[in-house]
């Protein structure tokens, strides 16, 4: 079975290291340069981690639209906005970036460990309450029944998933 995601640090050594290759000797690609956009912005600190992907994955994966519609919900990841039955939800931003992973990823099974690394991009933290606490308020406001969750579902004993019927 193909890994779907995997996660790997980069630290500003290698970033600096990746963009100076990038500029010196840049390959006959497209995506040379949104490479090379992420990397900027992860040495400016305006992004924490970059997802990478071949080509052949990035267009399947993408909606034809850069919205995701999953039943009554809507998520615009450039806007980083949430709508649900057509109402915005106030969201933060790690519980954009939570509820966007999971549904980017939908069925897939992740830890909490695998959620914070995919979210924080930092060393996970023997604490998995921290999860805990920002899947039980994003439940609160976008399930009908946050008591009965329809979208972000808890696997018991493993970690959360988000449903992928319906």
């Amino acid at each position: 079975m193909k890994k779907k995601i995997g996660f790997v640090s980069m630290d500003s050594v290698l970033a600096q290291w990746l963009l100076e290759k990038l500029i010196q000797e840049p390959p006959e690609s497209e995506c040379a340069e949104d490479l090379l956009s992420g990397i900027h912005d992860m040495l400016s600190g305006e992004a924490t981690s970059l997802l990478l992907s071949t080509s052949k994955e990035a267009e399947s994966s993408l909606p034809p639209s850069d919205e995701i519609r999953i039943g009554a919900l809507e998520i615009y990841p450039k806007s980083r906005r949430v709508r649900m039955q057509g109402a915005e939800v106030s969201l933060t931003p790690k519980e954009f970036e939570i509820l966007y992973f999971l549904a980017q990823n939908r069925g897939e099974v992740f830890t909490k460990e695998q959620i914070y690394k995919a979210v924080w991009s930092e060393n996970y933290l023997l604490d998995d309450s921290n999860i805990m606490a920002f899947i039980r308020k994003l439940r609160k406001k976008i399930e009908p029944n946050p008591d009965e969750p329809k979208y972000i579902l808890t696997i018991w004993g493993i970690g959360y998933k988000f449903n992928d019927r319906v």
